[in-house]
Parts: C-alpha cells; structure tokens; sequence
C-alpha cells in the first residue's frame, strides 16, 4: 500500500549511519553474489529449515525432502537474513531498513545497533520455525532480512510515531503522512495476514517474531535519555 522513500528524521548522536548502510552493502553483495555463482540448492544451505533446526543436536534423522547442510544449524539462524530469493525481495526489505535504520541506529549506538539487528532476525526465525512446526512449512528454508527489518520498524514506531515520512501510495502517489499510519498499517496487515490460510511463499510468522523484539529490545537498548513516542516534540513546545 505504501512505498517509504524517506523521512524528516535528522540524526542526533551519531554522524553516519555506519552499521546500517554495512548491512544493506552485505546484503546487495551476497545477492550479487548468490545469483551469479550460486544455485537455489546451494543457498538452501543457509537457510533456516525449522525441520532441521529442531533436530539439531539430536541423532534423530532429517525427514525426507529437507535439505542436509554442512553448515550448523544454529548459524543459519545469522545468515539466512543475508539472502533473498529475487531482486524485490532484497529491494523492499532494504529500503525499508535504509529509511527506518538509521534513526534506530542513532538511538541505541553503533555496536547496540548491529546486535539489536541479528537479535531481532533470530527471534523472527525462531518465532516461524516453532509457528510452522509439525506442518507442510516445516521443511520449506526461510531466508530474508524481513524479520530483522520487521523489529527496526517496531523500534522506530516505538521512538518516531510522529515523524512525518514521504510515502508512494499504492507504489506511484507521492504523499508525506506520519510514521504511525505509515507503519502503523504495515504491522496491521502482518497481524491479518497470521490469521489468515496460509496463502504464498511470505513467512508472516517472522515479520511477527521481528516486530514484538523489536519493540521489546529498544525498551532496554536505547541510549540514556532518548524518549519514546516522540515526547521530545512535546517539550519542544511547552
């Protein structure tokens, strides 16, 4: 519904987005990479496969049809958040991480910044591999930084409700209108799209796992001082 391509949101603390355009950097080069030189079944290896995942550690053998990897189990809960399967995939998830991160990584730190980011990929993949166990997705590999990006949006939902961002409406109307519409109805349609059959190849368990640690996470990351819900526009103009 809406395309976010920037936001009125100057940095505080921080000169330079460092970690954040690190990330998309690693993500551009390893899809680079990965379509050139490397074929779906060799990126499956770094894939979270929740079959595999909750095997790991077990004599217990994989079942038919998901893939055995040489690569631990629990490192793929890292990596499978630096590929994606086409070139929008990588597109949306990174502009989303461009607008949005680097007020985040203002808020908590640099080295705060990239933990946060993993964490909240972790917890995405943890949350859809234990939402589609016992079922058909439990042998289909998970990769993508939508979980991750899912908890920079909740974090920044958290700190800039109020911040006004540029948006294209339904991809080609030019609109400037608040964060919390903005995210406020992405994380609205992640909610329905759970309760809903499962319908594609989208793990909308993971947007889920990334957004409650998101905005579980920047209670506790945040530097000292820095307010929630925009309250800093409210001492402004007492």
């Amino acid at each position: 519904m809406f395309v976010p391509i920037s936001d009125d949101n100057p940095l505080k603390a921080i000169h330079f987005q460092v970690v954040t355009v690190g990330l998309i950097a690693i993500n551009v080069i390893v899809f680079a990479l990965s379509s050139v030189n490397i074929d779906a079944y060799a990126v499956a290896e770094f894939a979270v496969v929740p079959n595999e995942l909750f095997l790991a550690g077990t004599s217990a053998p994989a079942p038919d049809g998901v893939r055995a990897s040489n690569l631990p189990e629990a490192l793929t809960l890292i990596t499978y958040m630096f590929f994606h399967a086409d070139i929008w995939h990588l597109m949306g998830n990174m502009l989303f991480l461009w607008v949005f991160g680097d007020n985040v990584e203002d808020a908590v730190g640099h080295v705060k910044f990239l933990f946060f980011y993993l964490a909240c990929g972790v917890a995405a993949a943890l949350v859809h591999a234990a939402m589609v166990s016992g079922t058909d997705g439990a042998g289909v590999p998970l990769i993508g930084a939508s979980g991750a990006v899912a908890g920079v949006i909740a974090a920044y939902l958290m700190l800039h409700p109020r911040v006004r961002v540029w948006v294209l409406a339904f991809k080609v109307i030019p609109l400037q209108i608040s964060a919390e519409f903005v995210l406020g109805a992405w994380i609205v349609t992640q909610i329905v799209m759970v309760l809903m059959p499962a319908v594609g190849p989208v793990a909308w368990w993971a947007h889920i796992g990334g957004l409650v640690s998101g905005a579980v996470l920047i209670l506790f990351l945040r530097r000292r001082g820095v307010p929630l819900f925009d309250r800093q526009l409210d001492v402004a103009r007492q």
